[in-house]
């Protein structure tokens, strides 16, 4: 081989390996590319997601956005915020003041032995019944129960005092009642269903309307509110002229605690 070939072999040899080098840096830097784009899109990908929890987690709440929503008032409610809900004979001349909450198993209780005994009264006229109704048991064991159940009563109430009454029952029924802990009565549909135990009220579909579309949700926020300020602190709890009465649990033993109330 003549001294001119093997030089332009070894030329050769060269731009093909200048070639080659060439080729590798290229793909090594379209890799660095795609390593530092994938980095970036993780980046702005976690900081998005961090953006949209920041976002959700300071947007209120549909209870917050309820309290201050316009109150619609039920009928059958008296007050110029509609919180006054006393039930009974105009001429009965003793008020029974009853605190409850409607996820309360206390309440529930009280409702299963001494409801009847109650509405009895009511309806004799020995004395009116003036409600109060409470959701701090979705604080405490969390939900919104509570405050939907007092919302559905509004629209019990707005179709009559005897369905509110009814209804009130029924929430508190052995068979529909749930444990404090389980949150049944954060569902529209449980409460539809409850109430379809209540003449009044199955089939209605003005109630039905006003439990889906949140009707007296702003009322039930408002009524909560009340109560807080009560200073009553649990559930069921039982006032007459401003003197607590010891809760009792049968029928006799609330009328013997009733006359004496209602005897001063």
């Amino acid at each position: 081989m003549s001294a001119r070939n093997s030089q332009a072999n070894k030329t050769a040899a060269r731009e093909r390996l200048r070639i080659e080098r060439e080729k590798q840096a290229k793909r090594a830097r379209a890799r660095r590319q795609l390593i530092v784009a994938g980095a970036v899109v993780a980046v702005l990908a976690v900081a998005g997601g961090v953006g949209y929890l920041v976002v959700q987690n300071t947007q209120p709440t549909h209870w917050e956005k309820a309290a201050k929503a316009e109150l619609v008032k039920p009928k059958n409610t008296t007050g110029d915020d509609g919180l006054t809900v006393v039930i009974g004979k105009a001429d009965a001349k003793k008020t029974l003041e009853l605190y409850e909450d409607s996820r309360c198993p206390a309440c529930a209780a009280f409702e299963q032995a001494v409801g009847s005994q109650v509405r009895k009264d009511v309806d004799a006229g020995k004395y009116k019944l003036h409600y109060f109704g409470a959701t701090f048991i979705d604080n405490d064991a969390k939900g919104e129960g509570s405050k939907n159940a007092l919302s559905a009563l509004g629209a019990a109430l707005n179709v009559s005092p005897e369905a509110f009454l009814d209804y009130k029952a029924a929430l508190y029924s052995k068979e529909l009642h749930p444990d404090e802990t389980v949150d049944s009565f954060a569902k529209d549909d449980y409460l539809i269903k409850v109430a379809d135990t209540v003449p009044a009220l199955k089939g209605n579909a003005e109630f039905k309307k006003a439990v889906e579309d949140g009707t007296y949700d702003r009322w039930a926020m408002d009524m909560s509110k009340a109560f807080d300020k009560s200073g009553v602190k649990g559930t069921p709890t039982l006032k007459m002229d401003g003197k607590k009465i010891d809760t009792p649990s049968t029928p006799e033993a609330y009328t013997a605690a009733i006359d004496k109330a209602l005897a001063g």
